[in-house]
């Protein structure tokens, strides 16, 4: 018999490594709080260890996918790394993934299995040559120059 997904925001699985977080369904902005005690909870228990500084927040059963669900993820990951951990996102849907991409969130909130995110921003290549401002440009007419 299948009792379907989890209700709620629970913390599941302590004594696994890393430990789990599930949530499911709405997630709500007073939601926020609650889920970052979660995760500090988690790392406060857990042993010296990569992957035990790492908590898994199983987000297969999250119905809404919108700002306040972002901002409480955010919120999770910005708690776990002032405890000196992160956490990482299972089974994120497709829409979540969206999302994450289109806020530029996806650098620091990654996938479970990932490779490693850093800080979430990633340099592509060196810094151009900056001009100087605008108000410092002079050009010189040239003679024969069509008016433009």
């Amino acid at each position: 018999m299948s009792s379907g997904p989890p209700h709620g925001h629970d913390y599941v699985a302590a004594s696994t490594t890393p430990s789990v977080v599930v949530l499911a369904g709405p997630i709500r902005a007073g939601d926020a709080p609650l889920l970052c005690d979660q995760v500090r909870a988690a790392l406060r228990g857990a042993p010296a260890g990569a992957d035990a500084r790492t908590v898994v927040c199983d987000v297969s059963a999250v119905t809404s996918t919108d700002l306040a669900t972002l901002d409480a993820l955010a919120r999770m990951q910005l708690a776990a790394r002032r405890a000196g951990g992160r956490i990482r996102l299972r089974d994120p849907s497709p829409r979540l993934t969206l999302m994450l991409g289109l806020t530029g969130l996806d650098g620091v909130l990654a996938p479970e299995g990932a490779s490693d995110p850093g800080s979430g921003v990633q340099v592509l290549r060196d810094a151009e040559q900056r001009e100087p401002p605008l108000a410092e440009v002079q050009e010189a007419v040239e003679t024969g120059d069509p008016a433009v």
